[in-house]
């Protein structure tokens, strides 16, 4: 396997050679204000945010309107489309078609979207979130374990990302079970009334290849001023915990999930090939980490070697969501690669949004 400037490649499933990834200096955490802040919340608000409801899927049309009236979602932001039959993948011909007629329904002020259904997840090698937020990117697809180009949305401090950038946030929320779904949209609006103690767990596990982000895991310590312990140790899971605001994680399939307990809002993925996968079983979905209790997740959809820069980067993670930004915003912020990342959950969760400034 040929080496790359400034990174190395490690696939992530099969059996290929492994190297060993470049160091790389960690994201320091910013400080953080100690006293919430008053008046007009800023960011992703629920005006700013569309549904798009799949009018073949049932489950899409409950959900999407449960979501509405949950979050007061205006009525005017509510998208309709009709893909029959739940395809996993689309072509980019496909797509291209349904952008079209999401986009042409959506206001000018319109930031971010929320497609409500389980399938499709994918345009050929990028998912369907990358590929509406940033664009169809054919050149991936070319050899997906090639680094991907930057998302300018990375690690900014962008309140208004389509008005400013010209790129409309999304993220998508499965709906396979109509039961789960709504429970991911109960947590996502319980999130925020009360800054609760809570822990942020960073496990480095005894996969090296998965591993490549450990370096940016933040160390073991508390943030006073947010009630959070953060729990950074070497371990290929928990058990028996029941705090847990932030997860992270490298390994195929992550054990003892049903021993845990998620707080409203938390954010959970693992570093894995094929988590975005919905419907795969070769490695464990992102999807499991919502049906343990999780609020909002992200797993890629094609193999993308261990480039840590497409999964969410720790420590930029962490302070977006401390910061007060919502879990979209705070997943699409930390991801600098994110063609083949599907961001999944209810993507207006924000536990800590009384510190916004």
């Amino acid at each position: 396997m040929a080496v790359k400037p400034s990174v190395i490649p490690i696939y992530l499933s099969g059996s290929y050679p492994l190297h060993t990834p470049l160091r790389f200096l960690p994201v320091l955490l910013a400080a953080f204000s100690s006293v919430p802040q008053a008046g007009a919340a800023p960011g992703l608000q629920p005006a700013h945010l569309a549904i798009i409801i799949n009018d073949a899927e049932p489950n899409s049309v409950e959900v999407g309107e449960y979501y509405r009236q949950s979050h007061d979602i205006p009525l005017a932001n509510v998208v309709h489309v009709n893909i029959p039959n739940r395809p996993r993948k689309l072509s980019a011909e496909q797509f291209s078609q349904l952008k079209e007629r999401i986009e042409t329904q959506l206001k000018p002020e319109i930031q971010a979207v929320l497609m409500v259904w389980s399938a499709p997840y994918a345009v050929e090698c990028n998912s369907i979130t990358s590929a509406f937020t940033l664009g169809y990117d054919m050149a991936q697809c070319v050899k997906t374990c090639d680094p991907g180009k930057p998302s300018p949305y990375f690690n900014s401090g962008v309140e208004r990302p389509m008005t400013e950038m010209g790129m409309r946030l999304s993220m998508l929320l499965p709906v396979d079970s109509v039961d789960d779904a709504k429970a991911v949209v109960k947590r996502g609006t319980a999130s925020g009334f009360a800054v609760p103690a809570a822990g942020a767990y960073y496990l480095t596990t005894s996969d090296p290849a998965r591993n490549s982000r450990a370096a940016f895991f933040p160390p073991s310590g508390m943030v006073r001023q947010r009630k959070l312990t953060i729990t950074n140790v070497r371990a290929n899971s928990i058990e028996h915990v029941q705090n847990i605001m932030v997860y992270q994680t490298g390994l195929a399939n992550v054990a003892k999930l049903d021993t845990l307990r998620f707080l409203p809002g938390a954010l959970a993925d693992h570093l894995t090939s094929f988590g975005g996968d919905l419907q795969g079983t070769g490695q464990m979905s992102s999807q499991r980490w919502l049906e343990a209790g999780a609020t909002a997740s992200y797993g890629t959809v094609s193999e993308p070697c261990n480039y840590w820069q497409k999964f969410p980067n720790p420590t930029v993670l962490l302070r977006r969501y401390l910061n007060g930004m919502t879990a979209l915003e705070a997943y699409w912020g930390s991801v600098l690669w994110p063609a083949q990342g599907l961001f999944i959950g209810d993507p207006l969760a924000a536990p800590y949004m009384a510190y916004r400034r």
